[in-house]
């Protein structure tokens, strides 16, 4: 029996982060750590698409264009994290990675929550 190719689960931060809110990394990454040059890589925010990566190229979804960025020689070491900019309070929330590879998919669930000031209750 042959082993499926590209076997991998993925793995999200370790515990709940807190970020700053000029720019923020929503960490994902393969395990084992191979390349994901090669694959398709999608990030969501409840329904709304924030990125797709596909044949060698980015996506951003409406409202995050000029916003959002894979880190191309990353996805070598297996390393999809996404990076999102100018964040704002309406940025907050789960956000879903999903990774295809042929006829597999794996996806996580990331949580973002910002660090907006004294006020809030992460601060």
């Amino acid at each position: 029996m042959a082993t499926a190719r590209n076997e991998f689960k993925l793995i999200g931060p370790s515990g709940t982060e807190e970020y700053n809110h000029s720019a923020v990394t929503l960490s994902c990454r393969l395990s084992p750590e191979i390349t994901a040059v090669n694959m398709e890589i999608r990030w969501f925010k409840e329904t709304d698409c924030v990125c797709v990566y596909k044949n060698r190229e980015v996506t951003e979804g409406r409202g995050y264009r000029g916003r959002v960025s894979l880190d191309i020689q990353e996805l070598e070491r297996g390393n999809v994290s996404l990076q999102l900019r100018d964040c704002t309070w309406s940025d907050d929330g789960d956000y879903l990675c999903q990774v295809t590879d042929g006829d597999r998919t794996q996806e996580i669930t990331v949580e973002m929550r910002a660090c907006w000031g004294q006020h809030h209750r992460y601060c």
